[in-house]
């Protein structure tokens, strides 16, 4: 997660989300798909944010990319419905003791901390318990998205 406002950041930063966020989840979804079609069963699930549903100042490409992972996602989804795979997309709000603020400048860091640190975020515990009940439903049901975030978390 690279924060920054657009008219700030550097290409190649923004085109490292470009290439994680889009061109890495389509990679990574062509590569097992096929196989899944084959056996007429699957599950594919991408891991997006609430920033693809709720835009953030000083997140613009940040949120564009994640606003793709919800749209290609979908997308797939009906794509391949009709084969008995399940596209689930898992979108969290902000988790603590993740790697995503590394790459950021102290100041971004400083200003983004100091809202999150306002209410208890999400433990990685939490995502991972909901995506485990989104894989673990029998495979005609299919939780097509997600949205978790923390209670006290109001944008």
């Amino acid at each position: 997660m690279l924060l920054g406002a657009l008219a700030d950041q550097e290409p190649s930063t923004y085109q490292k989300m470009i290439d994680t966020n889009i061109t890495g989840l389509l990679h990574g979804c062509q590569i097992v798909l096929k196989g899944m079609i084959e056996r007429k069963h699957g599950t594919i699930i991408n891991v997006s944010s609430i920033a693809g549903r709720k835009a953030f100042p000083n997140h613009v490409v940040y949120c564009g990319t994640k606003y793709a992972v919800h749209g290609l996602t979908e997308a797939l989804r009906e794509e391949v419905s009709q084969k008995n795979v399940r596209v689930i997309l898992i979108a969290p709000g902000v988790v603590g003791d993740t790697e995503l603020l590394a790459q950021n400048d102290t100041q971004t860091v400083t200003n983004y901390r100091s809202w999150s640190d306002t209410f208890k975020v999400l433990e990685v515990k939490d995502v991972v318990d909901c995506t485990w009940f989104a894989y673990s439903l029998p495979q005609h049901a299919c939780v097509r998205e997600l949205l978790l975030g923390p209670t006290a978390q109001a944008s």
